[in-house]
């Protein structure tokens, strides 16, 4: 079986959980430059684990200007097989709460500064050719299915799917963009998700985001600001913690040779060298 190690992302205000054991930190200077802080390796409940915080360590770092690959490269060095990010979301649906989980299964990206391949091309790194990954399956379903499974068992209010409208941020939407993104169908909307699952699926890594619901974004007729964001997410973080240290243990005894090893075909075939 292939040795199991997560990485974990932590979001906005998850920057420095308490539950890892037998920790230490370890820079990394990846050929895509520096990741946004330390890693930090140790174990949850007996699981190797690595975190990154996505937006430095004082959240110093707004969603476009994240060295998402410099972060997913560093993972992947250190021998991540798995990803779970926490981000912070706006629920664009009614029966979708703030406090409550959501699950992401896809993506719209309204993304357009941001550089989203290994493969651009770019001399003295790497990573060689061009890489056309399909983006369906976009998150781990069985990675998601896992952790939506023992939300449940642990009387957390989550949502088993549904599809994130990542915007360029750092602004909140307009009302007429939050009008727009329910009319697509979709269930929320956040400023990380794209690139990191786009990059993670490009270096083999199975990857779920839980989307940790802050607010109803505009279209609710209530003003979205900052700081009312950050103290909801603050405010659960102690549940997801919680349900980080429940759901790991799990994820590492069930065989994940076959998802790992079909991903690492789908890259392979995607590449034109």
């Amino acid at each position: 079986m292939i040795p199991i190690k997560i990485g974990i992302i932590g979001g906005s205000g998850f920057a420095n959980p308490d539950f890892f054991q037998e920790e230490s930190s370890k820079e990394i200077v990846t050929p895509f430059g520096k990741p946004s802080a330390p890693f930090r390796i140790g174990k949850v409940n007996g699981v190797e684990c690595v975190l990154m915080a996505r937006h430095g360590i004082n959240h110093t770092i707004p969603p476009t200007y994240v060295n998402y690959r410099a972060n997913i490269w560093g993972l992947k060095e250190l021998g991540c097989t798995h990803i779970i990010a926490t981000t912070a979301c706006g629920s664009l649906r009614e029966e979708i709460h703030p406090g409550d989980i959501i699950m992401f299964d896809t993506f719209i990206d309204r993304t357009n500064l941001r550089t989203s391949t290994f493969f651009d091309g770019v001399e003295n790194t790497p990573t060689r050719g061009v890489c056309h990954i399909p983006m369906e399956p976009a998150f781990c379903n069985k990675l998601s299915e896992v952790i939506y499974e023992s939300a449940c068992q642990n009387k957390v209010s989550a949502h088993p799917k549904g599809t994130v409208v990542c915007i360029e941020g750092p602004r909140f939407s307009s009302i007429a963009e939050s009008k727009l993104y329910r009319s697509w169908g979709a269930h929320a909307v956040n400023m990380t998700a794209i690139p990191e699952l786009c990059l993670a699926k490009e270096l083999g890594l199975l990857y779920s985001a839980i989307g940790i619901v802050t607010d109803y974004d505009c279209w609710h007729e209530v003003i979205v600001n900052a700081q009312d964001v950050l103290k909801c997410f603050k405010k659960n973080i102690d549940k997801v913690s919680l349900l980080l240290q429940n759901v790991i243990p799990k994820i590492s005894t069930l065989p994940w040779d076959d998802e790992i090893t079909s991903l690492q075909k789908v890259v392979a075939t995607s590449m034109v060298n």
